[in-house]
């Protein structure tokens, strides 16, 4: 199985390409408004360095969102451009969720996603490793840091994401030691090419129209309003 995937849903950019479990990956973390420069080349070299052509994948994976508007949008209008090209579809993956992955990956047993998403606001989501790969413990949410609740097991813990460096307090007030937060991590299409090859077994793959962003705010592109009447603005 052939599988290429992308990430542009915050300031990082990334594209990895899955081979039959062969998996490699291209990841810039200081990418903010070259995302569309960027991942085009990430995509075209990995294909290259494997000698492959487009119409040689099976699929294409890409983080959904939640995260920037922007990234989000861009790197789903990539993910069905090349979709549409080949013939191929598409298999939406969390970015909350490929940003757990990366604590799964470190053994943890309960992995707190948690991304800024401006205006004092977070996206987060609590996952645990399953049979089937992870599973939403707490669903993806919007909320301001001292609205998120998490109810810890007894198991490895595990906090990471940009949402933890914007907001130094949230990893104090929800129980967490520095060994167990990393507020450096972002999402990276490794792990989105690990879920995305899951899915696409499970048959999760969509037609490229049918891929949607998730942004979790109900209005996207509005501007501010006057603190009187607070709006859900831009994701980032």
């Amino acid at each position: 199985m052939r599988l290429i995937a992308l990430e542009t849903a915050t300031e990082a950019c990334s594209a990895a390409l899955w081979i039959d479990g062969d998996l490699r990956w291209l990841l810039e973390r200081e990418a903010a408004r070259r995302h569309g420069e960027l991942v085009l080349q990430q995509v075209q070299r990995l294909l290259a360095e494997a000698g492959l052509q487009p119409a040689e994948l099976d699929a294409v994976a890409v983080g959904r969102g939640p995260g920037a508007f922007t990234g989000v949008r861009l790197g789903l209008g990539v993910a069905q451009g090349l979709a549409f090209a080949t013939g191929i579809p598409v298999v939406p993956v969390s970015t909350l969720a490929a940003l757990g992955q990366q604590g799964a990956d470190r053994g943890a047993s309960e992995i707190l996603a948690v991304l800024d998403a401006r205006m004092k606001e977070v996206y987060w989501s609590l996952l645990c490793p399953g049979p089937d790969g992870l599973v939403a413990a707490a669903a993806e949410h919007l909320a301001a840091p001292e609205d998120v609740r998490v109810n810890w097991g007894a198991g490895l813990r595990l906090a990471l994401g940009s949402g933890l460096g914007a907001h130094r307090g949230l990893a104090p007030r929800l129980g967490l030691e520095a060994p167990e937060v990393d507020a450096a991590a972002l999402p990276c299409a490794r792990e989105v090419a690990i879920l995305g090859a899951a899915a696409y077994a499970r048959g999760e793959a969509v037609p490229p129209e049918q891929a949607q962003p998730v942004y979790l705010r109900d209005r996207v592109a509005e501007p501010a309003r006057s603190p009187a009447m607070p709006a859900r603005g831009k994701g980032g």
